[in-house]
């Protein structure tokens, strides 16, 4: 018998939606809890502590926006990815400024459903092997742990917050392109919507403060810079 990937949650009001994503997350080996309001999709991540959670931004009871920021302000950074309409764009990006980790807009394949969730769990995991802490200024950073400390206080980030950060201190220096920060960060070759990185390095900015060493490329990107660089 194949061991499980662990649990998803989707909370999908729409059966006919909720059922395909199933089917095609448990032939990947992943078990599936469903719910079809918000209320009782945020009780439910509470009590079973899913390994991710495809979450419908358009919800009866507590919609997603609100269940986003519910899961974050209790210091649960599950991983989130918000299945959203065309014309969600602000929600969308509102749900990623509040942590979302990813998003997809309906409609979509339901392969690229089972491989979203898959990068988001690898992004949580982390890059493997044993690469050393940094400190760039007032900042630390630990891959191993998985922590960020500014001025000795700890920074709560998303996953893919902490990759972006890792990844740009890594690159120390050096202007990283949004579509390369794409392809090595979130493993989206040729994503079209590089709006994405924006809005993670700007709510990387918003929790760093004036510690945030990372600049704007105009044009081009973004870098990492020490103090005085």
């Amino acid at each position: 018998m194949t061991e499980s990937r662990g649990l998803v949650l989707i909370v999908e009001d729409e059966r006919h939606i909720s059922d395909v994503q199933r089917l095609y997350l448990v032939r990947e080996g992943f078990g599936v809890h469903v719910e079809a309001d918000g209320t009782a999709g945020l009780a439910a991540a509470r009590r079973m502590r899913p390994v991710a959670i495809v979450l419908d931004i358009g919800l009866p009871g507590v919609d997603g926006i609100t269940f986003c920021r519910a899961l974050r302000e209790a210091g649960d950074w599950t991983p989130v990815l918000l299945v959203t309409a065309r014309d969600e764009e602000a929600d969308r990006i509102l749900g990623l400024e509040l942590g979302a980790d990813d998003y997809l807009t309906k409609p979509f394949s339901p392969r690229e459903l089972v491989a979203r969730v898959k990068t988001v769990l690898r992004r949580a995991a982390g890059p493997p092997g044993g690469a050393a802490p940094q400190r760039v200024g007032r900042l630390s950073l630990d891959p191993a742990a998985r922590t960020v400390h500014c001025d000795g206080e700890p920074v709560d980030l998303t996953a893919t917050e902490f990759n972006l950060l890792a990844h740009l201190l890594r690159h120390l220096g050096q202007v990283l392109t949004r579509d390369r920060l794409l392809a090595e960060v979130w493993g989206y070759a040729g994503y079209r919507d590089t709006r994405m990185v924006d809005v993670f390095v700007s709510q990387l900015r918003a929790k760093l403060g004036d510690a945030s060493p990372i600049r704007t490329v105009r044009g081009v990107g973004y870098r990492a810079t020490a103090p005085g660089a």
